[in-house]
């Protein structure tokens, strides 16, 4: 009898185990199949960050491409030797009503000759020399309106007022080194305060000899004319804006 007793006792404790054993293993298939849901889940949500963060680099890309901005102005940019200085100069606008192509300097730039009575200045790119006629000039706002018998395509001016932090490129010829780029941000637009004309600042290097040049915006509009920086600062420089230069002489 104790040992049917005992046989009864030990085969109870075994079934309960095996229930026990039974329990755990289906919640840990439990937890397994949960982790797992949460795995995938956890994946789809990092792969659709990892798709938003490329689409955003793309968009990016897009909207501020210094290389395309620079290909499709260089073209249009001229290096200007006016007596013994040089700088910078651009086409602009559609072709001159009698032919040939309009574009933009300093005053500052061609002064020597201008003040000296002469007229002719030259335009280079490369190994090309173009001759170039001052047309007008606009000693307040510090601009100089060209004139060339070559035909060449105009840039475009920007149909409204830059704003502080929009991304430039801005091309030229400092030092006489011609087909030079640089990129920065507008810092601020200055509006004409006590007589002075406005102003756009900007943070992209300068140096002289890019005086006359563009400054573009990423839809490769020309929003200003480079003109002068702070010699006791750093990442300060001043450009005229395009549409003191477009309303002045009506060829933009």
């Amino acid at each position: 009898m104790a040992v049917v007793l005992v046989v009864a006792a030990l085969l109870s404790v075994t079934g309960l185990q095996a229930y026990q054993i039974h329990q755990l293993t289906g919640q840990l298939a439990d937890t397994d199949r949960r982790l797992g849901a949460e795995q995938q889940e956890s994946q789809a949500r990092l792969d659709g960050l990892e798709a938003r963060a490329r689409e955003l680099e793309s968009a990016i890309g897009a909207a501020f491409d210094p290389e395309a901005i620079a290909a499709a102005a260089l073209p249009s940019v001229f290096r200007i030797r006016a007596g013994q200085y040089t700088g910078s100069a651009f086409a602009v606008g559609e072709p001159a009503a009698d032919g040939g192509t309009n574009l933009f300097t300093n005053f500052h730039v061609v002064e020597e000759v201008w003040e000296d009575g002469d007229r002719q200045v030259f335009l280079e790119r490369t190994d090309q020399r173009y001759p170039a006629t001052i047309v007008e000039v606009d000693e307040a706002n510090d601009l100089a309106q060209l004139r060339t018998t070559s035909t060449f395509t105009g840039l475009v001016a920007a149909p409204s007022a830059v704003k502080s932090g929009q991304p430039i490129v801005v091309v030229g010829a400092p030092l006489g080194l011609e087909d030079s780029v640089t990129t920065g941000v507008v810092s601020a637009f200055r509006e004409a305060k006590g007589g002075d004309p406005p102003f756009i600042q900007f943070d992209a290097p300068i140096n002289p000899g890019n005086s006359g040049g563009p400054v573009i915006n990423d839809e490769q509009q020309v929003v200003g004319i480079a003109t002068a920086k702070a010699w006791d600062a750093e990442g300060i420089s001043l450009a005229v804006p395009i549409a003191t230069a477009c309303d002045g002489f009506e060829i933009c």
